[in-house]
C-alpha cells in the first residue's frame, strides 16, 4: 500500500461482518449493514497541539478498532476499499 496518512489521521480496513445470524439465517449482502469495526493499516505522525508540540497517536498499526457507521472518508487503493479518518473518530480499541 502506498498511502501514508498525515497528522492525526489513520487508514482503516473494514473487517468483514458475519453473514449468518446466531439462529442460522443467512443475511444477503443487500440487507447487510456496513461493519463498524476495522483494523488499522497505517497511522500518521500525530496531532500538533496549541503549544506546537506533537502528541503521538494512541492507536497503532494492527489495532482492531470500533468507529461510527458514517466515520471517515472511503477511498479505493489497489482495488481495496479503505477508510481515512481522524483518531478522534475512533470510539474504542478492541482488546482480546
Amino acid at each position: 500500500m502506498n498511502l501514508r496518512p498525515l497528522h492525526d489521521r489513520v487508514i482503516v480496513k473494514r473487517l468483514d461482518q458475519e453473514t449468518k445470524t446466531a439462529s442460522g439465517l443467512i443475511i444477503p449482502d443487500a440487507a447487510a449493514e456496513k461493519p463498524d469495526q476495522g483494523e488499522i493499516l497505517a497511522v500518521g505522525a500525530g496531532k500538533v497541539q496549541d503549544n506546537g508540540q506533537l502528541r503521538a497517536l494512541e492507536v497503532k498499526v494492527g489495532d482492531r478498532v470500533l468507529f461510527g457507521k458514517y466515520s471517515g472518508q472511503a477511498v479505493k487503493v489497489d482495488g481495496q476499499e479503505l477508510l481515512v479518518m481522524r483518531e478522534e473518530d475512533i470510539m474504542a480499541v478492541l482488546v482480546s
